[in-house]
């Protein structure tokens, strides 16, 4: 039933991701006929469709007698614009002779209210009509939505025989055929509109201020428009995109929740990167975006760094060149760093039984510099479940430069990595990592943004790249690891899971590893995205909005958690927030898990 369910709701999706202009378009999708006359309905449509030599797609509530219909047409055409009207004034036709609606689901609107007349008669039109006016004599309100309403295939989002402009970027934008066709990706439907109430991840920041213009389909829509229409040589150079994306968290919520999985935060990225060739790249994101070399800098005394981020004068001059708000603590540098604490103990903590394979550990810009006792945990705790533990030569993940539109460096990063670790990594031994964000930019944009030449092999390396709480859910699944290996003690958890884990993984794999415990008990957060996001929450200019979306359901649940409760989350940048937010610190998984063994 879920496997159903699921491709139901995918299907929508699958729809508006055809590539290229050609597209299912909404104009007979609602028609609907009596369950008994649907067979010949159909019959009669193919053959419509047959006459004009288009296909269609067919789609969802045939038990309610009403199939999606849904011509593939290029609206970018002239002929298909002629199309568009033809097809749809048949149909409304064929929908009349089986004394059918069509308008079965969810109204007339611009688009079928120029065929309400031919419905429903004459006579009863004028009577419509003169309700219409009676009550709304001046025409103010939704004009031309039900009856005056203008030819169904004027005034469209599209001039008649446009040509997409090729726009040249740094990311491979070609599975969708560029980045214009991936904005164009979306349909209108307004998912991202839905509030924290609703559950998902998309879109934090309009779940806070419900703004439309802080919704993804405003985003869409704005790179769309002005990257169809600008005349300058950079089409993104645009003060209006930037605007519309600059309360975009990067969260990628909208990649997996928006039906037509329009990745904004990609396209940010990419406008990011454009838009500073015009204007220079800000200090605070070379910074942020470097912030691997500048811990790596003073990682032989961290000391010095620390008493510098906590001296005041030196602290409030570090978070103005930042432009980190004020009530933001800086991450502070461990002792050691986690390469060397494991250059030192590597020998004692894999010597025994290691009969469970080779692991390739990831030790990333948060858990090799910042977080190093959660990355120690995590190697203690794969030893001792039997596996024998390497950290390969690698780089960080880049992602903070991703995050900042820094692309050049991103991109120096994820080839080096690449190069270096396609050569080790494979399905017998593939590379495990803490940090989602940073873990997952393997399999998200790695791909995207090596050269050619590396492509294939960076599509290789992320099919054997996982989350730690990935990687042992799956050997709990194979049996590798087992109950009894792990107190019977009861403990409860909240769990609140990373955005990108959502988005690129599941939340349900940290769930699957903290309930392994005979009797833990695991209660995830219904939340989407904690309002950190990286260094979003940090900046002095969103800071308000990032605990305003951390009070929407994350700080409310862990405030609600009692003291015999363990919180949870598997991000960085989430515990973070849980800590500025409630003063409780969160846990990641493993470290629960590491104290739950036996």
């Amino acid at each position: 039933m879920a496997k159903v369910w699921s491709l139901r709701s995918a299907g929508l999706g699958l729809l508006g991701n055809i590539p290229g202009d050609d597209k299912a378009v909404a104009c007979i999708e609602d028609t609907s006929v009596s369950t008994d006359d649907l067979p010949e309905f159909i019959n009669e449509f193919d053959e419509i469709m047959a006459k004009y030599d288009k296909k269609s797609v067919y789609y969802a509530h045939a038990g309610d007698g009403e199939i999606h219909l849904r011509p593939v047409l290029d609206l970018k055409k002239a002929e298909d614009r002629e199309l568009f009207f033809h097809i749809t004034n048949d149909v409304a036709t064929l929908v009349k002779k089986y004394r059918g609606s069509m308008s079965g689901e969810h109204g007339d609107g611009r688009v079928r209210a120029p065929f309400v007349e031919k419905m429903i008669g004459s006579h009863n039109y004028e009577l419509v009509k003169s309700v219409k006016t009676t009550w709304d004599p001046y025409n103010l309100f939704n004009p031309g939505k039900i009856v005056d309403a203008p030819p169904m295939n004027e005034f469209l989002r599209y001039e008649k025989d446009m040509v997409t402009p090729e726009i040249e970027t740094k990311f491979d934008f070609s599975a969708s055929q560029g980045i214009l066709r991936m904005a164009e990706q979306c349909n209108g439907t307004a998912v991202c509109r839905r509030t924290h109430l609703s559950g998902g991840t998309m879109c934090p920041s309009y779940m806070a201020t419900r703004n439309e213009q802080d919704s993804t389909r405003a985003r869409a829509n704005i790179l769309r428009d002005v990257l169809t229409n600008s005349t300058k040589m950079n089409r993104f150079d645009s003060e209006e995109i930037k605007e519309v994306l600059e309360l975009c968290l990067g969260c990628k919520g909208c990649s997996s929740d928006c039906p037509s999985n329009v990745d904004v935060a990609l396209m940010k990225s990419e406008f990011q990167y454009q838009y500073n060739k015009e204007h220079g790249t800000p200090l605070s994101s070379k910074m942020i975006a470097g912030v691997a070399k500048t811990n790596a800098l003073f990682s032989n005394m961290p000391w010095l760094y620390n008493l510098g981020a906590n001296f005041p004068g030196i602290k409030q001059a570090i978070k103005a060149v930042m432009n980190i708000h004020p009530d933001r603590e800086l991450p502070k540098l461990h002792s050691t760093t986690l390469r060397s604490w494991w250059k030192k103990n590597a020998a004692t903590v894999n010597k025994g039984n290691k009969n469970l394979g080779k692991v390739y550990f990831f030790a990333d810009e948060i858990i090799n510099y910042n977080d190093v006792t959660i990355g120690i945990t995590a190697l203690q705790l794969l030893s001792k479940l039997g596996y024998d533990v390497v950290i390969p030569e690698h780089r960080e993940s880049g992602r903070p430069a991703i995050s900042k539109g820094v692309l050049d460096y991103a991109q120096e990063v994820a080839e080096f990595n690449v190069s270096k670790l396609s050569e080790i990594v494979s399905d017998k031994t593939p590379l495990i990592g803490i940090e989602p964000s940073a873990i997952l930019t393997f399999r998200d944009e790695y791909p995207k943004l090596v050269k050619t030449e590396l492509v294939d092999a960076a599509k290789t390396l992320k099919k054997n790249c996982f989350l730690i709480d990935e990687f042992i859910a799956k050997e709990i699944e194979k049996g590798n690891i087992t109950a009894d290996q792990f107190t019977d003690a009861p403990q409860k958890i909240k769990l609140h899971g990373h955005c990108m884990q959502k988005a690129l993984s599941s939340v349900k794999v940290s769930e699957t590893l903290m309930s392994l415990p005979a009797n833990y008990s695991v209660e995830v957060i219904a939340s989407g995205c904690c309002g950190m996001s990286g260094s979003f929450g940090y900046d002095k200019d969103k800071y308000e909005l990032s605990m305003q979306i951390g009070e929407m359901v994350v700080f409310p649940a862990v405030r609600e958690a009692g003291s015999d409760t363990l919180i949870a989350a598997t991000g960085t940048s989430c515990r973070h927030q849980i800590k500025d937010g409630t003063g409780k610190r969160a846990m990641h998984p493993v470290e629960i898990l590491y104290m739950a063994l036996k």
